[in-house]
Order: C-alpha cells, then structure tokens, then sequence
C-alpha cells in the first residue's frame, strides 16, 4: 500500500522556483513525474532572466500561476489548484522579506484548505537545535522557528527537510570563505579541522526534497539530508583534492578565538555568515546528533545516485 502512494503523483507548486535552489527542484519535481506548478509573480518587472527562466520551466511542461504576495486571494487561488506547496524562497532575503512572504503563503494555504502538504524553505541547519546561535545569524533560525510554529498552529500537513553544505558553496572552495574555486597554495583550516560536516551536491538536494512530496513516511517529519559518503572533516576534503591534484598546500589552522575576533567589525549580513561558519565548522551543527534511517534521506530513496564529493571536485580538475 505505501509503494502505491509513494508511486502516485501529485500536484506541487514551487514558490521562489527562480531561486538557487528553487530552480533545481521545479526540474527535480518535472523529473520526478509530478504535475508542477511555477508561482510566476506579477513583481517580476523587467528581470528579464527571470522571465526566461519561467519560459524554460514551462517549455518542460510546468504550469506558470500568476499571483502576487500583495494580493492574497491570488495566493488562494494559486493554492487551490494544487496538493502540495514547496518554498524555495532564497536565504539571501531571509532576515526581512522571507519570513513576511512564507506567514501570507502560510495564511493562503489555511484559507485554502486543500493543501495536503507544505515545505516551507529550510534546506540548512535544524533551526530547532540553533536557539544558542551567534547574532545576528541567530535571527535566520528564530525566523524559520517562527515559520513552523505558524504552520504546526494552522494544523497544516508538514515536511522540514534539512540540508547540508551546498557543493558548490562549500565544497569547490574547500570551505574558505570570499572565493568559490579550489585554492591552488594554501587553505585555511577551521580549529583542527577533524569537525564533521555534511556536504551535498545541490542537484541531489532538490531530487530528495522531489521524492518526499507524497511520501507518507515523511508527512509531518523532519528528512535530514546526510548521505554517509559525504559527511566528512574539512582536512577530509582537502585531503581529496590533494589526492585528486598530487599538490599538498600550506595550511593554516585557525582558531575559533581568531576567526570571531573581527566579526563586529563587519556588515551584518557576512557576521551573519561568519557565525554559520563557525557553527558548521567549530561546533559540528550539522553532525552534533543522531539521523536514524527513517529520517535520512539517502536511506529513504536508495535509488537516488548522490554525488559524492571526490566526483563533484572532479570538475574543477
């Protein structure tokens, strides 16, 4: 019986699908069979790589939705016509608009009545474990916390999936902050550099959320993304790209007193970067407790192939 519903397709509209990683889970959804609705917003103006971006969705066969976050009876009538909501709203506007965006898109979706899941824009930390988390990063977990909590008090159906370090953020730099391709001499390394981490492959990150839509394994449950292969130490991975280039680079250890030293001293939104550093790479944020089977996506859906990451540095070769 659960194969059969887990076999059936529904009906998902994406919203933020011209996002970082709303674009690859339209694609993922379209891949993975489901009748997938684009939230196409009048506020569009003149990004005209926006537009095009929606015309490429739609030339795969998705279904462009126009509403309005300033209009919410157009948001109604855009949760109407499906079974499930995704947000990929991007974390880059988190600390205002997103969390005033997914409150109206929470509120449609209670009025709506029909909508039989939502996922609302996660994909990182667990907010749930991050109430001791440095200012003004902090505010990015309290605000996804305040997200949940209006979903769980509208008794609307849920799935939280948590992410890892998105690849080509973390992975093709080797974790050094201000660039995003491999260094070639030296690489700083975080305190000793033996903290666990999680990294993934944006592509498999959208495939997992795709799969979880009408699973009823994950209906109101948290899927962590942790693919056992690539949850490794930051010397792990250069130790990768070392073997994969024969180039043993000078390394500079520094401590988490040295890496907080200046952080006032910054805008707020790389402090805000700053400390997500520091909880992934200092304090383990992302490994710091157990992920049984039924709740880790790689054990869920076997049959996605996840990058591993000797295979993602491959590229830059």
């Amino acid at each position: 019986m659960e194969d059969s519903k887990r076999s059936e397709k529904t009906r998902v509209l994406v919203v933020g699908a011209t996002g970082y990683i709303g674009k690859r889970i339209v694609s993922a959804c379209l891949a993975e069979g489901h009748e997938t609705y684009v939230l196409q917003r009048s506020e569009i103006g003149l990004d005209v790589e926006k537009i095009q971006l929606l015309l490429s969705f739609k030339k795969l066969g998705a279904i462009l939705v126009e509403a309005s976050f300033s209009d919410h009876q157009s948001l109604v009538s855009a949760v109407k016509l499906v079974d499930v909501v995704v947000s990929a709203m991007s974390g880059v506007h988190f600390r205002s608009h997103n969390i005033l965006v997914q409150l109206k898109l929470v509120e449609a979706i209670k009025e709506a009545g029909n909508v039989k899941r939502f996922l609302p824009s996660e994909f990182g930390m667990d907010p749930l474990r991050m109430g001791h988390a440095l200012p003004p990063g902090r505010e990015t977990f309290d605000q996804k916390m305040e997200v949940r909590q209006a979903i769980e008090a509208a008794g609307i159906p849920y799935t939280y999936v948590l992410g890892a370090c998105f690849a080509a953020y973390f992975t093709a730099n080797l974790c050094q902050m201000g660039i995003l391709l491999p260094p070639k001499e030296k690489v700083n390394i975080y305190g000793d550099g033996n903290v666990k981490a999680v990294f993934a492959d944006e592509e498999d990150i959208a495939k997992y959320t795709a799969k979880t839509l009408n699973d009823p394994r994950t209906l109101n449950r948290t899927v962590c993304i942790r693919p056992p292969n690539n949850v490794l130490t930051q010397n792990e991975l250069i130790q990768i790209w070392e073997k994969l280039t024969g180039n043993e680079m000078d390394k500079t250890n520094i401590t988490a007193k040295d890496f907080l030293a200046n952080i006032d001293q910054l805008e707020i939104p790389h402090q805000a970067g700053i400390g997500h550093f520091y909880h992934i790479f200092y304090e383990g944020s992302l490994t710091d407790y157990h992920v049984g089977e039924e709740e880790e996506a790689s054990c869920l859906y076997p049959e996605v192939k996840y990058k591993r990451m000797d295979d993602y540095l491959r590229i830059f070769l």
